[in-house]
């Protein structure tokens, strides 16, 4: 597969890493040394500050897209236009009717829109999904999930707290890997309420939001993203009838990561335990980029596809309508 980057900054950069034996054709990002950087990480030549350089070029198979939020979903139209296939950056937008047209023109032009839920290809929450799909915690009841981090020194400054180049805060940040998770565990989800708040940081976007979620069978997925966690943290439970899975960290600074399995014994009491650890490297990029390959050789919608991000973002939309967030664009 022959693949353009557009966007060159620390996604862009584990996006690159991760292709594998596939070939860097084009590399580009508004500053030309970074652009640079990503390109020399596959011995690729090719740089750019244009990123209709990537689309003109009939080389190039796939395109990924790192960039900011406000450009994600315009580039990737722009992509899908030009016959493309796409992986672009979660939230794919800034609000889910910036993905319409994507969704139409990726459809009509047969080619396919991979959104970066990475989220989806960690080894515990790949183990935790097979348990759960065979039947070892029985019938689905609730989620209980929470994610978070401590920000850093002038986050209230950066792009991410600026709504007309982010569509929001930490809801629309982290908040959308929990949303996609859920809804692939627990299929699609309606909003029963949802808060999301400034606490700390002085920006006009929430650091903090709380969502509880149902799907037609009434099973909830209960919801807490932060960015005045302090501690990074990350820790997703699933509540069966015959038992629980719990995991806990991303690896990194969000701790070693692990999936716990609490089966119920028939007298109940202290369950049987298994833990998994994963102590190694994150490799979900890799897995997810492969994985989205496979599916374009094989002709079918990806894992976390455009119209995931959709359904996530028509829930990140009706929180912030409810209170202060809505972005007029």
């Amino acid at each position: 597969m022959r693949v353009g980057i557009i966007g060159c900054g620390v996604i862009g950069k584990k996006r690159a890493l991760a292709l594998g034996n596939h070939e860097l054709v084009i590399a580009v990002d508004p500053f030309l040394e970074r652009a640079r950087e990503v390109a020399q990480l596959k011995n690729c030549t090719s740089v750019s500050t244009d990123y209709h350089d990537a689309l003109n070029d009939d080389r190039i198979d796939l395109v990924f897209i790192s960039t900011t939020n406000e450009f994600l979903a315009r580039i990737a139209l722009d992509a899908v236009a030009a016959g493309k296939h796409v992986l672009v950056e979660k939230p794919g937008g800034r609000n889910p009717e910036e993905l319409v047209p994507v969704i139409e023109t990726a459809k009509r032009n047969n080619v396919f829109v991979k959104v970066g839920f990475n989220h989806r290809f960690h080894p515990a929450l790949q183990k935790a999904k097979q348990l759960v799909d065979s039947g070892e915690i029985g019938p689905l009841m609730f989620i209980r999930g929470r994610y978070g981090h401590g920000g850093r020194r002038g986050y209230e400054k950066e792009w991410r707290a600026i709504p007309e180049k982010s569509g929001g805060g930490e809801l629309i940040d982290q908040g959308v890997h929990l949303i996609d998770l859920s809804r692939w565990f627990l299929g699609d989800l309606d909003l029963l309420g949802g808060f999301a708040h400034t606490y700390f940081w002085d920006m006009p976007v929430d650091d903090n939001a709380f969502l509880m979620l149902k799907n037609k069978n009434d099973q909830v997925a209960w919801l807490h993203v932060s960015c005045t966690e302090w501690k990074n943290m990350f820790s997703f439970e699933i509540y069966g009838k015959t038992g629980k899975l719990q995991v806990d960290g991303l690896g990194g600074s969000y701790g070693t990561e692990r999936l716990s399995l609490y089966k119920m014994l028939p007298v109940m009491g202290p369950p049987e335990t298994t833990i998994w650890e994963y102590p190694f490297p994150d490799n979900s990029w890799n897995i997810e980029v492969n994985d989205f390959i496979r599916s374009i050789e094989m002709h079918r919608e990806p894992q976390g596809n455009i119209h995931d991000a959709k359904e996530a973002l028509d829930i990140v939309a009706k929180v912030y309508e409810k209170y202060h967030y809505t972005v007029n664009i």
